[in-house]
């Protein structure tokens, strides 16, 4: 092989690689947007956990709260379960 073909062929696998690292760079942009979109969903789904968790807590407070009234209104009237 002549010294010019060597080179045609050296200048043609140094193309053919640089055609497969653009495309693996196009890959790797094509996969941080994904990433990004999940990362996104993630930080949704953790914001909904943490509504829902304020919520039941809020729920519990009310509940605690209701269920002292309703002790307090039992012991006013005497409605207390006698002892066994």
């Amino acid at each position: 092989m002549t010294a010019d073909e060597l080179a045609s062929v050296t200048l043609e696998h140094l193309r053919h690689i640089r055609g497969r690292v653009d495309q693996i760079a196009d890959d790797v942009g094509e996969l941080k947007l994904r990433m990004s979109n999940v990362e996104a969903g993630i930080t949704r789904i953790r914001r909904d956990v943490l509504q829902a968790d304020e919520t039941d807590i809020r729920q519990q407070i009310m509940l605690d709260k209701l269920a002292a009234r309703v002790e307090r209104i039992e012991r006013r009237l005497e409605l207390n379960d006698p002892p066994h």
